[in-house]
């Protein structure tokens, strides 16, 4: 008995000077893998129209059943949609979707954090996701740095950064 109490500490000492891998979040960011699948947008053609034919093949593939599109025709006869939700809180970011969309529409970048305050906040609209895409970004790979800033959409982060900071939160 007594051997094994000398095992264990010998353990906890052999550990007790090493460096402790703490990270300093949030002042340095996570170090996120290059395959990481994190919040959705909804990418744009160079000429500024949305790249999304309301196919209904990432609400069909999705197997949380996060993702509720409605669609009208265009006079020229193709279709578009009218409403793209994507229900966060529900979404398991299995990145199906992404892999069915035959026009590269969807995309999981590469953010983690999606700070809130209620549960409606997590449930985002086409607006918000043609705003998510980042500057620039073409469509075709997902985007080598996607911001980890807090979109207009996320005031809650805002506000912890500027109470970190000592700012005065006007409301």
């Amino acid at each position: 008995m007594i051997f094994d109490m000398l095992k264990g500490f010998a353990v906890t000492f052999r550990y007790i000077f090493r460096p402790k891998p703490t990270l300093e979040w949030p002042e340095e960011p996570h170090k996120i893998p290059a395959r990481f699948r994190g919040r959705h947008f909804l990418a744009r053609y160079s000429g500024g129209q949305e790249r999304c034919v309301a196919c209904y093949l990432c609400q069909k593939v999705c197997p949380a059943r996060a993702i509720t599109i409605e669609s009208e025709e265009r006079p020229d006869g193709t279709r578009y949609p009218t409403r793209y939700d994507i229900n966060m809180i529900r979404c398991i970011f299995c990145g199906f979707c992404e892999d069915a969309c035959p026009e590269d529409a969807i995309i999981l970048g590469s953010t983690l954090e999606f700070p809130t305050l209620s549960r409606a906040q997590m449930i985002y609209t086409k607006k918000m996701l043609l705003d998510l895409a980042p500057s620039g970004f073409d469509g075709k790979q997902p985007p080598e740095k996607d911001s980890h800033s807090p979109h207009p959409y996320q005031k809650y982060q805002v506000e912890l950064d500027a109470i970190r900071n000592g700012k005065d939160i006007k409301r």
